[in-house]
């Protein structure tokens, strides 16, 4: 299962889906969708963006066993809180892990809620996520959900997103996470870190593409591991104030998650 937390030593990098081009003054309209990282974009005072994935799929086909885990209904509501400022939270309704044992092929299930995570961006830099864009995040993930699908215990971190809007074509971000994880075994935290770089390109005014490359290092005291991810994500924005988007992403590493799919979109209020 992907550990929410990240950081970057440097300046990393992954494109926002495209922005829709209204006022910034009175509407922004800037989702994480689908992208591994995160935007220095916040939503205005009184108004509400949610974001969803109807299904979040991943298999782990590593070690001696091969989980299946599928989050349905993931969902992050971000609250404009200043003109510079929002508060986030995600909760996960709905998760389910299959397991199934590569020697003896016995299958194991589990299925519950997963955590929930509370964090607020401060916009540091061109709060509509244009231009040159930047942003603080702390979170911290809160221990609701069951054992398998949540991470037992709970962690924070914080993180560190970058975006430069090139032209009306390229957009370059940078993505960074630093937490203090919650650990596989249960008692106590380690140091988890990675950054994201990707490249977003506008197929159309409505249509974005995205390449991203991941890099997580994780030093939980069951076992140290770095994983690198490659992605490759489709945003399309039908309005002003609507998303559908596509994430794919491919594990390069043997410690990595070997595969996984997003489906969802995103809605502003």
């Amino acid at each position: 299962m992907m550990r929410a937390g990240l950081f970057a030593a440097g300046l990393l990098l992954v494109a926002a889906p495209a922005i829709a081009q209204d006022d910034p003054v009175t509407e922004r309209f800037c989702p994480n969708r689908p992208s591994l990282g995160a935007s220095g974009c916040v939503t205005m005072p009184g108004q509400v963006q949610v974001e969803l994935s109807g299904v979040d799929w991943q298999r782990d086909d590593s070690g001696d066993s091969r989980e299946d885990l599928t989050l349905f209904g993931d969902v992050t509501a971000r609250f404009g809180v200043t003109r510079d400022s929002e508060l986030q939270v995600e909760f996960t309704p709905l998760g389910t892990l299959r397991t199934r044992d590569k020697v003896t092929g016995a299958v194991s299930r589990k299925w519950g809620v997963g955590d929930t995570t509370i964090g607020y961006r401060y916009a540091l830099s061109h709060p509509d996520g244009r231009a040159l864009s930047s942003a603080i995040q702390p979170y911290v993930t809160l221990p609701t959900g069951r054992s398998g699908i949540g991470d037992g215990d709970w962690s924070a971190g914080v993180i560190a997103p970058v975006y430069w809007q090139m032209n009306d074509k390229w957009s370059l971000d940078f993505t960074g996470r630093a937490t203090a994880a919650a650990n596989e075994e249960g008692g106590g935290r380690h140091f988890d870190a990675s950054g994201v770089v990707g490249l977003g390109y506008a197929l159309t005014d409505s249509l974005t593409a995205v390449a991203e490359f991941s890099v997580e290092r994780d030093d939980d005291p069951a076992g140290h591991v770095t994983q690198t991810l490659a992605a490759g994500s489709l945003a399309w924005q039908p309005t002003k104030r609507t998303q559908i988007d596509l994430l794919a992403v491919a594990g390069l590493n043997h410690d990595s998650p070997d595969a996984r799919l997003v489906l969802g979109g995103a809605f502003l209020f």
